[in-house]
């Protein structure tokens, strides 16, 4: 929703060793490049049909994790180190991830919160899973 969310979520990818997976919209180059403060290139790979990677992914052996409330989430302080090739999902800050992606998921991810905001930001959100499933945490 907000541009520099995906340039700080690609510091964190960088930061734990992951790459980042973006559709092919125009806004995205403009998005990464406002919050990315990295001096070096950056792992980044652009996904034309994300459900149909995702799906691909995870036909070949890729663990799929979203991070979206829905009754069967796991809680964050829950969530075990990755112990093969993990794919992070996430998606719209207000609206979540899609159907056909929430279909794929190996399992969800709900972050807890005690304040009165609804949600966190996809830079925070998938920075705090990111380190879980990294073991930074």
């Amino acid at each position: 929703m907000h541009g520099t969310n995906l340039g700080t979520l690609l510091r964190t990818c960088d930061a734990v060793g992951a790459c980042l997976a973006v559709p092919p919209y125009r806004w995205v180059d403009e998005a990464l490049a406002r919050g990315n403060t990295l001096r070096r290139p950056t792992c980044v790979h652009r996904v034309g049909d994300p459900a149909g990677w995702l799906a691909a992914e995870r036909a070949g052996g890729s663990r799929i994790v979203g991070v979206e409330l829905a009754d069967e989430a796991i809680r964050l302080a829950d969530v075990p180190i990755a112990d093969r090739r993990t794919v992070m999902v996430l998606g719209h800050e207000a609206t979540g991830l899609p159907p056909q992606a929430l279909d794929l998921l190996d399992y969800a991810v709900e972050i807890p919160m005690v304040g009165t905001g609804h949600s966190l930001n996809v830079a925070v959100a998938g920075s705090l899973v990111l380190y879980k499933l990294a073991g930074l945490s």
